[in-house]
């Protein structure tokens, strides 16, 4: 019976596989087909797939290749890891190293600060955690009162929710022991940065699902109305990316840019009100520091004052670092812009691969470096 089960099991299965590939396979037709229309002068046509989980699903996929040619998929600045500055990790390091628990997400431990990294730093017996989430940070902060926890707060409008929680969850129980050091980033600015460029010349964006489940449709708005950009919200699923990129050669075709929701089913036009409320009681816009881009005006979130015994940058006389450097010949900081393919940096698949990664976009699990390594692109 159990031999039988599993056997209809991996029919199902194999039958659902075959029909994924046959939709997949018939999306893409449609683009090719849309493709013949545009003049020959135009192609390729240049799109930007903002988020790192969408560049590693569409590596995955193996897209890139068969639209070649035609349709160029750019990476974006869409990993939280591979956009935060070297010298947020060492300010990270210098806390571990003057007697706090650094509590992190795993990615972040090899990214290097100049010869360091709090990979090094917690081999020369520095306490540094690897955790899952902001509450695992707190959860331990508040069973260990004699250690002082620094939670590592990166990424976008996607966790800045949950570390706000975790900030008025903290409040609430009156820790005096933890403390957030803020390196979140806001992604539209970025967007207005890299469609401003021509010398960038993408042609429209392919925009991340889990941060638009956040801000909601309308925030890209501008990236049409000022930049006569195209953009299409997807999700992560093969059909989602490909209908995607449909969406936009439509559009692009049409000559009427604007944004578009083809994730309806996760984001809404104005997106998670509680979350931004979350965010806005938290939070307050600030310039921040990106790999690649250098100092964007409020394109970053720091803690309000009145949350101030959480920052960890408030509590403590940190350094600025300004002088820590990347290697100057990784092209991390390129290819997040779009400016570089990973395959165009010299150390790509010889000094720098996935078991000895020497960049962010190699060591994150959503760079662009690791997904071309690991899916052969």
């Amino acid at each position: 019976m159990v031999f039988l089960c599993k056997n209809l099991l991996s029919i199902d299965i194999v039958k659902f596989y075959i029909f994924a590939q046959k939709t997949m396979i018939g999306d893409l037709k449609t683009i090719k087909a849309l493709i013949k229309k545009l003049p020959k002068e135009r192609l390729p046509i240049r799109l930007m797939e903002v988020c790192g989980t969408h560049t590693v699903a569409i590596s995955r996929m193996g897209i890139r290749p068969i639209l070649r040619g035609e349709v160029e998929l750019i990476s974006g600045p869409g990993c939280p890891v591979c956009v935060t500055p070297a010298n947020f990790v060492a300010k990270a390091i210098w806390l571990a190293e003057n007697g706090c628990t650094v509590a992190t997400f795993g990615d972040m431990m090899k990214v290097p600060a100049g010869d360091d990294s709090l990979f090094k730093a917690k081999a020369r017996g520095c306490d540094i955690r690897v955790v899952y989430s902001p509450m695992d940070a707190l959860e331990f902060a508040s069973l260990n009162s004699e250690n002082h926890v620094v939670f590592l707060g990166i990424g976008f409008e996607t966790t800045a929710p949950t570390i706000a929680g975790a900030i008025l969850e903290a409040e609430s129980r009156k820790l005096e022991n933890f403390s957030v050091l803020c390196g979140l980033k806001t992604i539209p600015r970025p967007l207005e940065y890299i469609a401003s460029s021509d010398e960038l010349s993408i042609d429209g964006f392919i925009l991340p699902g889990h941060v638009s489940a956040i801000i909601g449709r309308k925030a890209y708005e501008f990236i049409a109305e000022k930049f006569g950009k195209p953009g299409t919200i997807t999700g992560f699923e093969d059909g989602d990316i490909i209908e995607g990129v449909a969406e936009l050669i439509r559009i692009i075709m049409s000559g009427k840019p604007r944004i578009s929701n083809a994730y309806t089913r996760v984001v809404r036009e104005n997106g998670n009100e509680h979350a931004l409320e979350l965010i806005e009681q938290v939070f307050i816009p600030c310039d921040s520091s990106w790999r690649g881009l250098g100092m964007l005006s409020n394109s970053g979130l720091r803690i309000r004052e009145e949350f101030s015994s959480f920052d960890s940058e408030r509590r403590f006389t940190i350094p600025e670092f300004s002088d820590v450097q990347d290697n100057p010949a990784c092209l991390c900081d390129k290819v997040i812009l779009g400016a570089a393919k990973p395959t165009d940096c010299e150390l790509f698949g010889t000094a720098c691969t996935l078991s000895h990664p020497q960049g962010p976009c190699m060591i994150s699990s959503e760079g662009a470096c690791a997904a071309y390594f690991k899916y052969g692109e």
